[in-house]
């Protein structure tokens, strides 16, 4: 099993579907985690009824990742309270279908590059930056989507956000090398969440890629000296 006990990992949607099997995957790993969510009532839950209260290893940090400056000084705070930033796992991000792109409809557009794009470039950069600057030989692991590697009807600005997020991860790596930080990207089958069976509720859930595989992966990425600039496709096995 992985050891990363004394490593602080940064987790973004802490409390959401797949940052809470994520959390969970680093937990038993040994990390200490800066857990960074926009609800801080979320946040604290998780601490106190899921983590046991311990607020030396586990520390929630509410924040608003659409805001620069509010990225910023998480990362700071998060810094100031652990010592520096081992990793970063980025689970944030949206999907929204749309319309035909000759719609000219821009709204869509704009909020998935928002979320699954933007954000991406500034939270990973803000963490990156932390980690030059600190001389950080760590990782960052980004939730991609397959979607990102070809276009499908009705879905063109979801698929341009997560191309973009993948090129992204990708340049990441490349710049990132000769620092010692990893980039890498992580692109699941449907992933097991309660809106996702909400939406397909005649599926095959046991074919679903689970939170907590996720989160394995993550843990894996976070340990694995050899890999950076990989975008890992994961399915369920059953």
């Amino acid at each position: 099993m992985a050891n990363l006990a004394g490593k602080t990992i940064m987790i973004t949607g802490a409390t959401g579907n797949v940052g809470a099997g994520v959390v969970k995957a680093f937990v038993d790993a040994g990390a200490n985690i800066a857990l960074v969510d926009l609800n801080a009532d979320k946040i604290a839950n998780m601490i106190n009824k899921e983590l046991g209260g311990d607020t030396s290893r586990f520390k929630g940090f509410p924040t608003n990742l659409g805001e620069p400056e509010a990225v910023k000084a998480t990362v700071d705070e998060i810094a100031a309270q652990f010592g520096q930033i081992d990793g970063l796992v980025h689970t944030v991000g949206g999907y929204a279908a749309g319309d035909p792109v000759h719609a000219v409809n821009l709204s869509v557009f704009d909020k998935m590059i928002s979320l699954n794009a933007r954000m991406v470039y500034l939270v990973c950069g803000a963490v990156a930056n932390h980690m030059v600057e600190k001389g950080v030989k760590g990782s960052i692991s980004v939730m991609l989507a397959r979607s990102g590697q070809k276009g499908s009807k009705g879905h063109a600005a979801y698929a341009a956000s997560k191309a973009a997020a993948t090129r992204i991860m990708e340049s990441m790596a490349l710049e990132l090398k000769e620092h010692g930080i990893r980039v890498n990207g992580i692109s699941p089958s449907t992933v097991d969440t309660p809106p996702n069976r909400e939406s397909m509720p005649n599926a095959n859930f046991d074919h679903w890629v689970k939170p907590e595989q996720i989160g394995d992966l993550m843990v894996f990425l976070a340990t694995n000296e050899a890999m950076t600039g990989t975008d890992i496709e994961i399915s369920a096995w059953s």
